[in-house]
C-alpha cells in the first residue's frame, strides 16, 4: 500500500529541518525521512559550530548569498528560540609580512559580498586582546559567532513539529520512481513504507547523491559526484589560549588550521582535509604532527604533546577530479536542471550549511513558490 503525503524531506540534518520547518509553517503536510536514530547524526553534529560572517566565498556564489543572509537568520533564530551563542568574533592573522597582502584581498572579498564589518586589528592592539597570539596584523570579524548546534535542531525540530510536521527515523530511502506528475519513494528499516508526494526535497547530505540515483526518472547525468573529505579536529584540555577565534591566512585548497572554542570554553583545532573513498570517522591520533607545526605558526607557546584527538567530520565535496564541471558552490537543483516538477536536490552542501541553513530554506521555497 503506497500512503500519499503532500510534501517529503530526504534528511533530519540542519538543512533538512530547515527546510521541513518552512513547509510546515507555510501550511504545508511534510514528513522527514531520516536513515538514523535521531536528528544531526552526521555532518551536522561534527563540525566546528562557528556562525560564519561569509568572509572568503565567490562573489555571487550561492554559499556567499545563503551565508550572509542566514547568519542574520541564524542570530535572529536563536535570540527568539532560546539557543544558547555567541558572538565571540573572529581575528584573521598574518603571522608574517608576506601574509599582508593576502589578508587585504580577503578582506575585499567579504566586502563583495556585503562582509562590510571586518576591521584591522594592529600588531600592539593584537598583543592586548590576544597576548597569546603571535601576528604582525589581523582583521576581526566581529558577526562571527559559535552556537550550540544540537540545541539548535532542537529547536528547528521543535517549531516543525509544532506546525504538525513529524519525522520517520530508521528509515532510509531505498527506491523510489517518477511517475504521472507525483514522486514515490521507498523506505527500509522495521517500518518500511512506501510514499506518494507531490514534493520532494532531498536533503540528504553524504546521502543526497545515493538517494537520487535510487529514484527512477531522475536524469542520471543531472545527479554532480561526491567525494568525501575528512576532517580532523584535535582538542586541547583545560583553559583556552585566546578569546576569539583564530583563523591563520587562507590557504590553496583551505583556511589552514584554526583554532575555534565552543560555548564550554573547550578549545579546538581543524579541521585539516585529506580525500578518503568511504565515510571515515577514526581519528588518526598521527596527524597531530601537522598541526603543531600549523598552529606554532600563530601561537610558538604551545607545549609538546598537549593536543588530544578530538573527532572528525566528512564533507560532501562536488569538487575534485570534477572541479572544471561542478564549481565548489552549493547546489540547490530544481526543475530547470532535471526536469521533474516538485523535486529539489541538494548536493554539496558542506561548510558553512548550518549557518546558511535558514536562508537555503528560504530559496527551497522559493523555487516551490511555496510562501
Amino acid at each position: 500500500m503506497t500512503d500519499k503525503v503532500e510534501c517529503i524531506v530526504i534528511g533530519a540534518g540542519v538543512v533538512g529541518l530547515a527546510i521541513a520547518r518552512k513547509l510546515a509553517m507555510a501550511g504545508r503536510e511534510v514528513i522527514v525521512v531520516e536513515e538514523a536514530d535521531d536528528i544531526g547524526t552526521g555532518t551536522s553534529s561534527r563540525n566546528s559550530e562557528v556562525i560564519h560572517a561569509g568572509i572568503y566565498y565567490a562573489k555571487d556564489s550561492l554559499k556567499a548569498r545563503s551565508c550572509v543572509a542566514g547568519r542574520q537568520l541564524l542570530y535572529e533564530f536563536c535570540e527568539s528560540h532560546g539557543v544558547e551563542h555567541r558572538r565571540i568574533g573572529k581575528l584573521l592573522v598574518a603571522t608574517t609580512d608576506d601574509e599582508l597582502a593576502a589578508l587585504a584581498a580577503t578582506k575585499e572579498t567579504a566586502a563583495a559580498n556585503g562582509v562590510d564589518d571586518l576591521t584591522w586589528v594592529e600588531a600592539d592592539q593584537l598583543r592586548e586582546i590576544e597576548p597569546n597570539l603571535k601576528a604582525v596584523r589581523a582583521l576581526m570579524s566581529p558577526s562571527t559567532g559559535i552556537v550550540d548546534s544540537h540545541g539548535y535542531m532542537l529547536a528547528l525540530q521543535g517549531d516543525l513539529e509544532a506546525h504538525g510536521a513529524m519525522i520517520a527515523f530508521l528509515s532510509p530511502v531505498l527506491g523510489g520512481r517518477v511517475e504521472s506528475g507525483t514522486i514515490t519513494i521507498e523506505t527500509g528499516g522495521e517500518a518500511a513504507m512506501a510514499l506518494t508526494c507531490d514534493i520532494l526535497v532531498n536533503a540528504g547530505g553524504l546521502g543526497a547523491q545515493g538517494a537520487a540515483h535510487a529514484i527512477k526518472g531522475i536524469p542520471q547525468d543531472s545527479i554532480p559526484p561526491l567525494f568525501y573529505a575528512k576532517g580532523t579536529y584535535f582538542t586541547l584540555p583545560g583553559k583556552s589560549p585566546f578569546n576569539h577565534l583564530i583563523y591563520p591566512v587562507p590557504v590553496p585548497g583551505g583556511l589552514g588550521t584554526h583554532s575555534t572554542l565552543d560555548l564550554g570554553g573547550q578549545t579546538k583545532f581543524g579541521p585539516d582535509i585529506t580525500w578518503v573513498d568511504e565515510p571515515d570517522y577514526e581519528v588518526d591520533p598521527a596527524r597531530a604532527v601537522l598541526f603543531y607545526d600549523a598552529i606554532r605558526r600563530y601561537w610558538p607557546a604551545l607545549p609538546d604533546n598537549a593536543l588530544q584527538p578530538g573527532y572528525v567530520g566528512i564533507r560532501p565535496k562536488l569538487a575534485g577530479a570534477n572541479a572544471a564541471k561542478y564549481a565548489n558552490d552549493f547546489v540547490i537543483q530544481g526543475p530547470g536542471k532535471h526536469g521533474i516538477n516538485g523535486l529539489i536536490n541538494l548536493y554539496g552542501i558542506e561548510s558553512p550549511g548550518l549557518t546558511a541553513s535558514l536562508a537555503i530554506a528560504e530559496e527551497v521555497a522559493a523555487q516551490l513558490n511555496v510562501r
